[in-house]
């Protein structure tokens, strides 16, 4: 059985939460699916000090001591994570940037590979479409397989008009997420995704041995890896590949 998490940014068990409820019964009802819906606001969460701490040392050593481990735990034991939120004030909501904001070592050292990834905004009016580019782009870096989010839009109540468009919108996305879920969790990386990892891989084997991010990507053998996973690839993205290694310097230089 697969599992499949929902994170949700807004304290209020309305618009947002109502959605992925929706969205987890429309889930269920094509396999078993075991769902569980994480309210941001129910836990302790502090505010990123910037302090850093977490990405040159290490996790461990960040200063604020509340439920971080708690909520990541539960990612760990997904196969499938959603992140909701509403649109407020033109963003995301601020629980969700807090909650967001602790990933900052993980976006270094990516962890989630393998796991099905997806978003839902909630709006009154317009511009979540950005809100969900931020935060697939956020899950993208961290290792997630992503499926496009989707946006419902209406004011509360809505019409009759905006609630079966709801429906309909998210019926399509939980059988496009449920796509996602079942299909090879590994797949072969993108161009994209390709040269990202040879580039990153080449600045952080220039860093100290003793360097967290040197450290992790050593331990999990990436300096010799075709990708972070076992993947079938082509010969031509193997040579695209080596391609990147021998140009990683010379472009890490134009931006230094």
């Amino acid at each position: 059985m697969k599992k499949v998490t929902a994170f949700v940014g807004s304290a209020r068990k309305k618009n947002t939460y109502k959605a992925v409820e929706q969205f987890f019964t429309n889930l269920q009802a094509l396999s078993e699916v075991e769902a569980e819906i994480v309210v941001l606001s129910k836990y302790n969460l502090g505010i990123c000090r910037g302090c850093q701490l977490c990405v040159i040392r290490g996790e461990a050593f960040c200063p604020l001591k509340d439920d971080r481990d708690v909520l990541f735990d539960k990612i760990a034991a997904s196969d499938g994570v959603i992140f909701a939120t509403p649109n407020y004030s033109w963003n995301l909501s601020g629980m969700m940037k807090v909650f967001l904001d602790r990933f900052g070592f993980a976006i270094h050292r990516p962890r989630y590979f393998g796991k099905a990834y997806t978003s839902i905004v909630t709006q009154a009016m317009g511009r979540g479409d950005k809100i969900v580019e931020y935060l697939d782009y956020t899950a993208f870096t961290l290792g997630f397989n992503v499926l496009k989010g989707m946006t419902i839009t209406g004011f509360d109540p809505k019409t009759e008009k905006q609630q079966e468009k709801a429906d309909q919108d998210l019926a399509r996305h939980s059988q496009r997420f449920y796509n996602l879920l079942v299909k090879s969790a590994y797949p072969a990386p993108s161009w994209m995704q390709l040269l990202g990892f040879r580039m990153s891989r080449t600045m952080i084997r220039q860093a100290h041995p003793d360097a967290i991010d040197h450290q992790y990507y050593a331990d999990k053998g990436w300096f010799d890896a075709d990708y972070y996973y076992p993947t079938r690839m082509s010969l031509l993205k193997r040579a695209g590949g080596s391609l990147a290694d021998r140009m990683a310097p010379a472009v890490q230089k134009l931006f230094a």
